[in-house]
């Protein structure tokens, strides 16, 4: 997809990623943001970060497109709101929006933007599914493990400066740099996949944000027995770059029982996904 289309498409990802307002739940004993920011982090860390991720971004947006579906993609946004309220990086704006492939998967950029596919809403049945699945992906960017990955430091330790020194610089071979920076991360997407430590990090972290923005944070697992059952092209990615979900599954109940969290006292919202999902084509 040629440049103007990928900036037309990031335009309007960000008109739509801030919602008029965002989904409440009932108050619950551990409804509490999730932790405090990053002490290490700059203003001028947050900006290069997001600079950086929206180019990722629009790797990605050229890659599928986005699906012309307003009144779906409010809904996801309402849906990311209600967790980005709670999230540990309140420094961000976040942004949702969903992808034109009946590929299963997400993905997340880093700064804040979150793309879900139509083929992984297609599999969910309920609104804490989808939740789930969105606080997995705020949770690489709220542990910052693309920009960890490419282990870019400055001289005062701060892996964001690094990048910023890429991002800024004029030369010739900052912009080499800069573009193999953003080629890793897209390789860390779908190819070599994340850490294993931060692929469970990731998951851990959706129990607490699911919960504490209301949601039952038992819907990732029912979302996960569903996908493994579906084995095939759509997803190929998803497979490739994730751990087994079995593993995956287990860890999800330990972290829950562990955080004694009463899934049924939360909520899953299974009516309003069916009402959103009569917008779909």
């Amino acid at each position: 997809m040629r440049r103007a289309s990928v900036l037309v498409f990031l335009l309007v990802l960000m008109s739509v990623a801030m919602p008029d307002a965002v989904m409440s739940a009932d108050d619950q004993p551990w409804r509490q943001r999730v932790s405090a920011a990053p002490p290490e982090m700059t203003s001028d860390d947050v900006t290069e970060e997001i600079r950086f991720g929206r180019e990722v971004a629009a790797r990605l947006l050229g890659r599928y497109g986005l699906y012309a579906n307003d009144p779906l993609t409010k809904y996801v946004n309402l849906v990311g709101q209600s967790l980005a309220a709670y999230s540990n990086r309140p420094e961000l704006k976040y942004h949702f929006a969903v992808l034109n492939t009946s590929e299963i998967n997400a993905y997340a950029a880093p700064g804040g933007y979150i793309f879900i596919t139509k083929g992984a809403i297609d599999k969910m049945q309920d609104e804490s599914e989808l939740a789930g699945v969105i606080a997995h992906e705020m949770g690489h960017i709220n542990g910052k493990h693309v920009v960890k990955e490419l282990d870019i430091k400055a001289t005062e330790g701060s892996a964001a400066a690094g990048l910023a020194r890429l991002i800024g610089g004029g030369t010739e071979s900052a912009r080499i740099a800069f573009s193999k920076a953003v080629d890793k991360a897209m390789d860390t997407l779908f190819t070599t996949g994340y850490k294993r430590e931060d692929e469970i990090e990731a998951d851990k972290g959706s129990v607490m944000q699911c919960a504490v923005a209301g949601y039952d944070p038992a819907g990732l697992i029912r979302y996960f027995e569903r996908i493994s059952a579906a084995k095939g092209k759509s997803t190929e990615v998803l497979d490739k770059t994730h751990p087994a979900y079995d593993a995956r599954i287990i860890l999800l109940k330990d972290s829950i029982t562990a955080a004694a969290i009463d899934t049924a006292a939360l909520k899953t919202y299974k009516e309003r996904f069916a009402e959103a999902m009569k917008t779909k084509k």
